[in-house]
């Protein structure tokens, strides 16, 4: 009954508040007034729902009980985690998605193949920014910068140069590896908040660059006619072109997460998470802090660079608009929803946040309200993400434990 209670003064609550916005109307030529209050009644029938729902949520997570179940008796965390920590189930998953990422663009339409390219895209970036804040820690705010930088490389390459796809691919990802060690040496010293604010002045100083020099970067007009991938010289249509482009992309994402995978445990990727997890005790234990730190940025830099060239060739047609804050705020918010450090949690927040807003365009006004609401509700049910990180740990037992002698 309490909770019955609070749901109504919740309600009634917003019905208040938004009385001046939604439940008059007025008409300044007629000098009327229109009462409108089945609007009203509406948004508090829908609030004292969500307001059950808020409540019955607290009071699972209180008990110390999942949100979500699922038929089968798991929670929603724990299937994604089975599904990443069993190799069948997780062989079948593969398959399955490997099955209908190849037949998915001669099934679907040219608009459904262009969502999947941006979403794949996105899985790179994601992917990309995941080694330096997942694995290193090091908060980035500025991490479209290196997107930026590789997509005007293809871009003023080929206008002034010539140069094709295939030369400008690595030369794209070369190029952002050297921009992320010069922003890495500045900052070797920040950490935090300090870190964050540095990383977001260079993202918009790249971009200001981009903007204001003309002559070079054709300023807000950008640079149109670059060319797309070819395959051999063969001519192809945009339909064609477009498919090509997926596959292309397609291989890209899956060579990324078999790369950051072996990373993952490697020695440098061991070291990325040792520097995560404390930058005192990792140097203490004779961890090269500088070395790891740069190679953190490089590496996380060098996607974004193989990103942007895609972008380029995909677009054909880029500017500065293309690369603002809101790019690296999303390409930061598909990490910690996903989980800071999971790649299969990463790849699956980044699939929702791109693809989501395209299949909801029916709530076109309400598109960004969703999307607050979701990460509202992730950091209060799921602060640590769609997926845990996987993270190693050790067990100390004694001698006589093991029941050897000594």
């Amino acid at each position: 009954m309490q909770r019955m209670f609070k749901a109504v003064l919740t309600a009634l609550w917003f019905m208040l508040l938004t009385l001046p916005v939604l439940g008059i109307k007025l008409n300044t030529v007629e000098h009327s007034v229109t009462w409108r209050f089945d609007r009203l009644f509406a948004l508090g029938a829908g609030i004292f729902l969500l307001a059950l729902l808020w409540d019955w949520c607290f009071s699972r997570k209180a008990a110390g009980q999942p949100v979500l179940r699922l038929p089968a008796g798991l929670s929603l965390a724990a299937a994604l985690e089975m599904l990443q920590n069993r190799p069948v189930i997780r062989s079948g998953a593969l398959v399955v998605l490997g099955g209908a990422g190849l037949l998915m663009p001669l099934v679907s339409s040219f608009y459904q193949t262009n969502i999947m390219i941006s979403a794949l895209l996105y899985v790179m970036l994601a992917l990309g920014l995941n080694i330096v804040v997942g694995l290193a820690g090091q908060l980035v705010l500025g991490y479209v910068a290196f997107y930026a930088i590789g997509a005007y490389a293809y871009g003023l390459l080929n206008q002034f140069l010539g140069w094709g796809f295939w030369v400008c691919l690595p030369v794209g990802g070369l190029l952002a590896v050297l921009f992320g060690l010069g922003l890495g040496f500045p900052v070797l010293r920040l950490r935090g908040d300090y870190l964050a604010i540095v990383t977001l002045g260079f993202g918009e100083i790249v971009r200001l660059t981009l903007q204001n020099w003309t002559s070079v970067t054709g300023g807000p007009r950008g640079i149109s006619d670059i060319p797309r991938p070819g395959f051999f010289g063969i001519s192809m249509d945009i339909a064609a072109s477009t498919t090509y482009i997926y596959y292309l992309v397609l291989a890209a994402v899956v060579i990324t997460i078999m790369v950051i995978s072996r990373l993952k445990n490697s020695r440098v990727g061991l070291a990325l998470q040792a520097l995560r997890e404390d930058e005192i005790a990792c140097e203490a234990m004779g961890v090269d802090i500088t070395r790891v730190k740069l190679s953190a940025f490089a590496l996380g830099s060098c996607w974004a660079g193989f990103a942007g060239v895609i972008f380029a060739a995909k677009t054909t047609y880029i500017n500065p608009s293309s690369f603002t804050f809101m790019e690296s705020a999303m390409i930061l918010s598909m990490v910690v929803l996903g989980g800071m450090g999971s790649i299969v949690g990463v790849v699956i927040a980044a699939f929702i946040l791109i693809l989501a807003p395209e299949y909801l365009r029916a709530f076109s006004d309400y598109r960004m309200l969703l999307f607050g609401a979701i990460m509202v509700i992730m950091m209060l049910f799921r602060p640590q993400g769609l997926i845990n990180g996987e993270r190693r740990r050790y067990t100390i037992t004694s001698l006589e434990s093991r029941g050897d002698r000594v």
